[in-house]
């Protein structure tokens, strides 16, 4: 089923929205939080449940949730390996939380059998901060946003445990462990700034559907 988020009212974009067709993954966890801002920065945003609903995007959120979860769904639903293709084909996608953990190259602590989709030159750790009660919040300074720190909350977050040649830290916390990271048109974040009302990720993700998208119309 391919649902587009205005015929529920889950954001305020109308229909002659000229933004990118942003896709969100909606086999698990908080994909609507994700619509509603990507719907309100201006986007064309759709779910995403099965492989034809990949078709035309110009960009994918893969929202928090349980990885492991995450991961059965979309082998069981036949979205494993076009997910695959797509990112390997320089489809714009960002990961928060279960979304980083389902980009990352490998996975630290992962239950038997569990895979990632790949793509990220990085080493995650599943669930890093420990149970849901110790979760958190704090603020992070992340030079490639500009302006003001992002206040991120860290709910059973991942970490990247290490970053490779091929990937870029976006913004770690005061130990030094890496919380955000890039990888071309890859985007990754251990916390969840669809809850908070902090969109620059979201709006950083959008310039790079954006490029896509202007570079399909470009004969």
């Amino acid at each position: 089923m391919n649902t587009n988020l205005r015929s529920e009212s889950l954001g305020p974009a109308d229909a002659a929205s000229t933004g990118p067709r942003v896709g969100v993954l909606a086999l698990q966890g908080d994909f609507r939080e994700h619509a509603r801002v990507l719907s309100g920065l201006g986007a064309d945003v759709s779910l995403v449940r099965r492989p034809n609903e990949l078709a035309a995007l110009d960009g994918l959120v893969i929202p928090g949730g349980e990885s492991t979860v995450m991961d059965k769904l979309s082998r069981a639903y036949g979205l494993a390996e076009p997910l695959k293709a797509a990112i390997a084909d320089g489809l714009p996608v960002y990961g928060t939380c279960a979304g980083l953990i389902m980009l990352a190259d490998t996975l630290l602590d992962a239950i038997a059998d569990q895979q990632s989709l790949g793509g990220l030159d990085v080493v995650v750790r599943r669930n890093a901060f420990g149970s849901q009660n110790q979760s958190f919040e704090t603020d992070l300074d992340v030079p490639a946003l500009g302006g003001e720190p992002v206040h991120a909350v860290f709910i059973r977050g991942p970490v990247v445990e290490s970053v490779g040649p091929a990937a870029t830290p976006l913004a770690s916390l005061a130990d030094g462990r890496v919380v955000a990271v890039e990888q071309g048109n890859l985007l990754g974040t251990s916390f969840h700034p669809e809850i908070t009302g902090e969109h620059r990720f979201h709006e950083y993700f959008l310039e790079k559907a954006g490029r896509r998208a202007a570079a399909a119309r470009t004969p």
